[in-house]
């Protein structure tokens, strides 16, 4: 029986679907198996790699695939798509993960860590809390402009002057209450966003590489500083900053053909949380860049005169990538166990 050198694992919920592959690149076999049985049938299995596609529940099949020994990679959805041959369904799935990692120059995901996977998912109900936020704001504001009232701008603007609107008390009925309400919900949120950045603040503090990416960058601060990190499993996988940048998003779009080299706006690849942050941030630099005489201040204010705010802000964005790259892999070297 010829040697197995590579299973393609679709997961779901409940029920996996395997498929393997030999040295010849030939299906050897296929299996259906419950979630229960996974890992057993696993461990009785010789040591191989094995390949998933990035999905939920993925990082955590891949560390408990790598503590029995396997080799575990993870493949892009997108990547995995156009390998599979024929009407979806699950055994294509995984025979389209099998072929896809088979595939010359094919690009892998790292598993990450279960404390990067927390930190990220901090991050994310942070993320999702401040969405509500807005989303009430809005609603009350809508709701109020339907009476003629109208309110300034900013969340305080709003909470005095709705408070000040039900002392009036010349709302019509329920809409008193519906405002009441409202302004409960809006001051929770408010809450519970202090309570993820104060949980953001403190892992910034305790962590070496985000104490110097917030203190070599300028516009790094705890938020961006604890999301770089948790990525990627190791971002010593990119060559350089630039492939970096690339992959959040903040290069240029191409689109070249017959030798002439043609690029766009930006390609907006990756992760769109990330470099939001990191633009927001060189918002927040380029409003405050003042008359400074350090080296990246007048690179920017030469760059704003001759290339305007949005493309200055992109284009600080993008070095901070870069840098934010070579600061992590450097701190990434420095904690590696020794050889």
């Amino acid at each position: 029986m010829s040697k197995i050198t590579l299973v393609g694992l679709d997961t779901s919920k409940s029920v996996f679907h395997l498929v393997a592959v030999d040295e010849h690149g030939q299906v050897s076999w296929r299996r259906c198996l419950r979630r229960a049985q996974l890992l057993s049938f696993f461990a009785q299995l010789p040591v191989t790699r094995v390949v998933l596609e990035a999905c939920g529940g993925s990082h955590h099949w891949g560390r408990r695939l790598i503590e029995l020994g396997h080799t575990v990679q993870l493949i892009s959805a997108q990547f995995v798509s156009p390998y599979r041959r024929g009407q979806k369904n699950d055994y294509r799935d995984a025979e389209a993960i099998a072929v896809a990692a088979l595939s010359p120059g094919m690009r892998f995901v790292q598993v990450k860590s279960a404390e990067q996977q927390a930190v990220q998912a901090l991050h994310r109900v942070r993320e999702r809390a401040l969405t509500e936020r807005v989303a009430i704001a809005n609603q009350l504001r809508g709701l109020l402009a339907e009476h003629g009232v109208v309110f300034g701008r900013g969340e305080r603007a709003l909470r005095g002057g709705a408070q000040a609107l039900l002392g009036q008390g010349w709302l019509p009925a329920p809409l008193p209450r519906l405002v009441a309400g409202l302004l409960e919900e809006l001051a929770r949120c408010r809450e519970r966003l202090r309570e993820y950045e104060q949980e953001l603040n403190a892992i910034a503090r305790g962590s070496a590489t985000a104490q110097a990416l917030q203190a070599q960058l300028p516009g790094i601060g705890p938020l961006t500083a604890t999301a770089l990190p948790v990525k990627v499993a190791d971002v010593r996988v990119f060559a350089n900053g630039r492939q970096f940048a690339a992959y959040l998003g903040l290069v240029a779009r191409q689109h070249s053909s017959a030798g002439r080299t043609r690029l766009g706006r930006l390609s907006k690849c990756g992760d769109r949380y990330l470099r939001k942050l990191l633009i927001h941030g060189a918002r927040a630099v380029l409003r405050h860049l003042g008359e400074k005489q350090d080296a990246d201040s007048v690179w920017l204010r030469a760059l704003l005169a001759r290339r305007g705010f949005n493309k200055a802000c992109v284009a600080l964005a993008h070095r901070n990538a870069r840098r934010a790259w070579a600061i992590m892999a450097r701190q990434a070297e420095l904690e590696a166990p020794p050889a």
